[in-house]
């Protein structure tokens, strides 16, 4: 199979489909790899790193969407790419469709196969390929938290973990998945005063079994949200729901009551943001201010760790693309209701329910089209 790696033209995104690494064992397995060239290289990845492993190098990314049987990307398709896929061409990448009506729409007309690493299944009911960016995500969260609240940010001008003598902040997680642990990690980690707060009472006895008395294990319906977040410094939103719009958990009103110069950290702004003030920003503008509360709703968090993104997130996306180039995507969707799970787009039909809902479009269940 021709396999495309084109460069990413989203704002700050340095990140890149495939690694020399997984490159190499595509080779091996006969199929040829077409990568834009220099697309690699924010990530620390070379041109060199790539011919040597078999790669060939392309100059423009229409070139490479025009040969190519199948596009690996990290983000959505930008509206420029999506007029580029063609009908029939399969592509694989991170979508988060529920937030994005004119890419759906894009992508229904391009005809293409779309599969989307987010909604990708485990057999536990997991989203393993979202798992490793939700991580990275996660632990970025406290960092830049931890940055907005100084002074010069428009913070509360706090120090996460206190000093002698002076009480940490209150860090309030949303969320107690992947983001809310890996950002439970590094909460923990600087001293904070940390929240997690989760329906699932099961998880947070998970959750208190990993991390002990260094976390306050919050039920979502025996808590007053609004006191908890009006006493909070800094606030993590790291709710989802697999393929879905993020649920509007923290409303104006609340963040009306929070302290001047806290901060939100709006990790599910991928899925529309679970905070109702939330909007995208970029790595280059990453906050705004609503109410005099500091806002970082940075919509690809990972980009700016690109080379471990990179190859986190191919440790987890490479099976899956072997499976498509060996045997097709038919034999590969048919045969893995988890990976059926990753088709979000059919040749013009919905085919994830998360999508169709968001939207109120059509939905057709993907072993019918299949």
């Amino acid at each position: 199979m021709i396999i495309g790696v084109p460069k990413e033209i989203k704002p700050q995104e340095h990140r890149i489909g495939l690694t020399p690494e997984s490159v190499e064992v595509l080779v091996k397995k006969n199929h040829e790899v077409l990568v834009e060239n220099n697309g690699g290289l924010e990530a620390g990845f070379t041109n060199e790193d790539y011919l040597k492993v078999g790669a060939k190098l392309i100059n423009t990314p229409d070139k490479i969407f025009n040969k190519s049987e199948l596009i690996v990307k990290v983000k959505e398709p930008q509206m420029n790419e999506v007029n580029m896929i063609r009908e029939g061409q399969i592509i694989y990448t991170y979508l988060h469709l529920a937030a994005a009506k004119e890419l759906t729409l894009g992508l229904m007309n391009s005809k293409a196969i779309c599969i989307a690493y987010e909604t990708v299944t485990d057999d536990d009911g997991r989203l393993p390929l979202l798992a490793p960016m939700s991580a990275v995500a996660g632990r970025m969260s406290i960092q830049a938290g931890a940055h907005c609240l100084e002074k010069n940010q428009n913070g509360r001008g706090l120090l996460i973990g206190g000093a002698p003598g002076v009480e940490s902040a209150n860090v309030v997680i949303l969320g107690g998945g992947v983001v809310g642990e890996n950002a439970a990690i590094i909460a923990t980690g600087m001293k904070g005063k940390v929240y997690v707060v989760d329906k699932s009472k099961k998880r947070l006895e998970e959750l208190h079994k990993q991390f002990g008395d260094k976390i306050i294990p919050t039920e979502s319906d025996k808590t007053d949200l609004k006191k908890l977040i009006s006493e909070c410094d800094l606030l993590v939103g790291g709710v989802l729901i697999p393929g879905a719009e993020a649920p509007k958990l923290v409303t104006k009103e609340m963040i009306k009551s929070m302290k001047r110069g806290s901060v939100i950290v709006d990790v599910a702004i991928d899925q529309g943001g679970c905070v109702e003030t939330s909007k995208p920003t970029t790595h280059a503008n990453p906050t705004f201010m609503v109410n005099e509360v500091v806002h970082y709703c940075v919509a690809n968090m990972p980009g700016g760790v690109p080379r471990t993104s990179t190859m986190a997130l191919n440790k987890a996306t490479l099976p899956l693309l072997l499976k498509l180039a060996d045997q097709g995507y038919k034999k590969t969707l048919k045969e893995n209701k988890n990976y059926l799970a990753g088709l979000n787009v059919y040749k013009g039909e919905i085919t994830h329910k998360g999508v169709s809902d968001a939207f109120n479009l059509k939905y057709t269940p993907p072993l019918e089209l299949l």
